[in-house]
């Protein structure tokens, strides 16, 4: 089942399955900016990553001494989300834990995802509520994938700031101790198959907070992202789109304990608390 909002510029079309935004389009141009998901690539559009973002070293970790296995990058992706709010331009669907989840996640959690459109702008806001009584550890993150319809090596990525960018490398999908510089030419990033060769591009902390997409030396969208203290870039090889990730949280690294209160990049929530996290689309 998928629900659609529009405006009079933008239409955007959310399944309920993950909550997952599949298709944001300008009525106008009837230009598609989300990846159409052929898995000949990657059958993801932009999932939602929860209680993880990334990978767990083998795949578990240990919580008040016991131990649970979850896969990369979590399960929200792969739920049914409850729709509980839609009007023409804004929806918000909800997640909450049940006993299947308890088994590998044992929190009392609620995640809820709203998708409204604003003008030329989609804003897109994660809340996570804290039901338990105790401390709720958890990651949480974008995967949006845009796509692109010109040659790749045609597109560069426009930062914020012009800063130099430190990209963690994986080994065996958890970060390693190595790091590898990207330099920015004047703020701009070009595109090549050959930035992911090791995989993801992974920062852990950036000063810019706002990314456009340059097609043909032109901003076809602006991506903002102010509450993720890291993000991830990626695609997988000669792929006609790129992933803009904006993450609270990160893959294990490659000396972690395993236990997930101590994961580096974790969050806290305190009991009966919530904490919202937004980025935006901006099609210019």
């Amino acid at each position: 089942m998928t629900t659609t909002i529009s405006n009079s510029t933008l239409k955007a079309t959310i399944n309920n399955k993950g909550a997952e935004l599949q298709s944001l389009q300008n009525i106008n141009s009837e230009r598609e900016y989300i990846w159409e998901g052929n898995p000949d690539y990657w059958g993801k559009h932009a999932p939602i990553l929860f209680p993880i973002v990334g990978t767990l070293k083998n795949n578990s970790y240990t919580y008040n001494g016991k131990k649970y296995e979850l896969p990369r990058h979590g399960f929200a992706r792969d739920k049914d989300f409850k729709l509980i709010f839609v009007t023409s331009d804004k929806v918000v669907f909800s997640l909450q834990f049940d006993a299947n989840t308890k088994l590998i996640y044992p929190f009392d959690f609620e995640l809820q995802l709203t998708y409204e459109l604003i003008n030329c702008e989609l804003q897109i806001t994660y809340k996570v509520i804290n039901h338990s009584i105790t401390v709720m550890p958890y990651s949480i993150g974008g995967h949006p994938a845009f796509a692109l319809n010109q040659s790749f090596e045609t597109y560069h990525l426009r930062f914020e700031s012009d800063e130099r960018l430190m990209s963690y490398t994986l080994e065996n999908n958890l970060l390693s101790e190595n790091v590898k510089e990207i330099q920015l030419q004047d703020h701009l990033l070009p595109l090549t198959y050959s930035l992911f060769e090791q995989d993801a591009l992974i920062f852990k902390k950036l000063h810019s907070k706002q990314i456009q997409i340059i097609e043909n030396k032109i901003p076809i969208l602006n991506f903002k992202f102010n509450d993720f203290p890291n993000l991830g870039i990626w695609t997988p090889p000669q792929a006609p789109f790129i992933c803009l990730e904006p993450w609270a949280g990160y893959s294990d690294v490659v000396t972690s304990t395993g236990i997930i209160t101590e994961k580096e990049g974790i969050q806290l929530l305190e009991s009966n608390s919530e904490k919202e996290y937004h980025f935006s689309i901006e099609i210019l």
